[in-house]
């Protein structure tokens, strides 16, 4: 037996067989010229429709997809009519290089240069160069590589997997996703968690296991294993047993104690809204407003966004849904808003700092949000991302009043708001905390990286206690304040990806947090696990964590101290 070591980005216990993504289109040669009946023109002509045919391909594809994967689609799709790459592809074939080099060659070139920029950008090269190879496959009149077909179920292997193939794989026939690249954000990590696969990433060597080979796969601990022996396909046996239990969430998140910890959904969308609420998330914790417009190149009119706004807020009507303001920039770049010649975007103008160099915008989302709050039955909470002082929230306050928003608030993901959380608290009536990027940020481990995966852990005790200072500050901050004396804190939540992890969630509410926010399809789990501990419990738990010398630590620590974890099969 071997055993490959990644990061699991999605839970469940499967064995089955491997099949291995089908090899990318060969190079064209290099320094291969134009043939000579063609001209550059002729050669210009076909890139512009090799590149709108595969434009057409994803979108017909996103027509069939739902969710994350529908726009995953939808923004690749936009990369097959880059200016930035067919214009540098145009480019070469005006010195006579063939079409199918100089999309190549081109194709390299923006890759390098997101990679360089780093982030969120470093992972669109991934896109680039899948678009390019299906331009090429266009050219040369040939189908571009998808997912193997099989008519058993499969375990998907493969170096890293292209937007386009995770987007629509069919989860009868792929029962789990291995990588051996690719990180805890990356593409195959968030398909993985929309479809509710079993999904492991960042396995180095796994690639030498061969088409066929039968293998085990946790994607909770995020194992691989060959030869599956009789201990393997127990725990298989148990997660299918347990996992009916974790198929349903109530609608009540709480203690064994009856203490409230609120479970709300991240969305990005109406559809993933109207998803959540089928599946009884208690509100929305994180509307992530950028994904509504990816696809522009321009300001989405007023209309426009009070649409895409009150389409969510109409799925939960009377609850509680916390707006956050564009996350332009680094990870989520927005044409309107983001300066791609950064030198370090993920430390750039983001979040709410474009308002620095873009000022408007801010304000006239803002009036958007309250016009659709205005005439929903939603419970409109509205916070800024990247803020890093009490200055800057005080400033964003302000912003929100003028705009007729009442529960102005504050996305903690910097340090130093972490840390000042009681000055900024002063002006602001809730905090949530962005855990994927708080870890990068005080690890300094970009979150994209799967080197990096060991670092950009939320079991951290270094980010534990950042989110201890967090709900502290807010203790102060009410101690503090002449007009709170007899007042609870205001509340902190947990929007960032440590929410979906169960074991997580309990040392969460044991330090202080008041509610989790998460991908709807962990709601069960996290809720299962919950009441199995009293707020005392969580506490003592939370302490060991904090106190740990690792992440690996802090987390055998804490999973020790929760029997119900081997119960559920979690």
């Amino acid at each position: 037996m071997q055993n490959f070591v990644g990061v699991g980005v999605f839970r469940g216990r499967v064995i089955g067989p491997v099949r291995h993504m089908p090899p990318a289109l060969t190079e064209p040669p290099a320094g291969e010229k134009l043939e000579g009946s063609t001209t550059p023109e002729a050669a210009a002509a076909s890139l512009k429709t090799a590149g709108a045919t595969v434009k057409e391909q994803l979108l017909e594809r996103a027509g069939r997809a739902e969710g994350a994967g529908k726009d995953v689609l939808e923004a690749t799709a936009l990369m097959a009519t880059d200016p930035m790459l067919i214009k540098a592809a145009i480019k070469l074939v005006k010195t006579g290089t063939s079409a199918e080099r100089a999309i190549w060659e081109a194709g390299d070139s923006v890759a390098q240069m997101l990679t360089n920029l780093g982030g969120y950008m470093a992972e669109r090269s991934h896109d680039v160069l899948d678009v390019r190879s299906r331009i090429v496959a266009v050219l040369r009149g040939v189908p571009a590589p998808e997912i193997p077909d099989s008519a058993e179920p499969f375990i998907l292997l493969a170096e890293d997997l292209a937007p386009a193939d995770t987007a629509t794989l069919d989860p009868a026939k792929v029962i789990a996703l291995v990588t051996a690249g690719g990180g805890p954000q990356s593409h195959t990590a968030i398909i993985a968690r929309s479809l509710g696969l079993p999904a492991v990433v960042a396995a180095a060597g796994v690639l030498g296991v061969a088409d066929g080979d039968v293998v085990f796969v946790d994607g909770s601990a995020g194992i691989v294993s060959t030869e599956p022996a009789d201990a393997e396909h127990a725990a298989v046996a148990v997660w299918q047993e347990k996992a009916s239990l974790l198929s349903v969430f109530d609608g009540v998140g709480q203690l064994a104690d009856g203490t409230l910890i609120p479970l709300l959904a991240n969305v990005g969308g109406a559809k993933d809204a109207q998803e959540a609420a089928a599946a009884n998330a208690q509100g929305v914790g994180l509307l992530r407003t950028e994904f509504c417009f990816l696809g522009n190149s321009t300001e989405p009119s007023h209309e426009d966004q009070v649409a895409a706004y009150k389409g969510v807020f109409e799925a939960f009507p009377g609850k509680k849904v916390v707006v956050r303001t564009l996350d332009a920039g680094a990870d989520k770049p927005l044409p309107f808003l983001t300066d791609t010649t950064e030198p370090n975007p993920a430390l750039g103008v983001r979040g709410y700092r474009t308002d620095i160099t873009t000022p408007g915008v801010l304000a006239r989302q803002l009036a958007a949000i309250a016009d659709a709050a205005g005439s929903s039955q939603a419970e409109v909470w509205v916070m800024a991302p990247m803020i890093s002082t009490p200055a800057e929230a005080a400033d964003f306050a302000a912003l929100c009043t003028a705009a007729g928003l009442r529960v102005p608030g504050v996305m903690v993901e910097v340090p130093s708001a972490a840390l000042t959380a009681r000055h900024i608290l002063n002006h602001v009536e809730f905090a949530s905390l962005g855990t994927n990027d708080l870890t990068q940020y005080a690890m300094a481990a970009d979150r994209q990286l799967g080197p990096l995966a060991a670092l950009n852990d939320p079991w951290q005790p270094a980010v534990l206690a950042l989110i201890q200072a967090t709900v502290e500050g807010a203790v102060e901050q009410a101690r503090h304040s002449a007009s709170l004396e007899t007042s609870a804190p205001k509340p902190v939540g947990v929007c960032g990806e440590s929410a979906a992890d169960p074991a997580l969630a309990v040392v969460l509410a044991g330090l202080g947090v008041s509610s989790l926010s998460m991908t709807p399809r962990a709601l069960p789990a996290v809720a299962a696990v919950l009441r199995t501990v009293s707020l005392a419990e969580a506490k003592v738990l939370a302490y060991r964590a904090v106190g740990a010398s690792s992440a690996a630590e802090a987390r055998e620590l804490v999973r020790a101290g929760l029997p119900a974890l081997a119960e559920l099969g979690l």
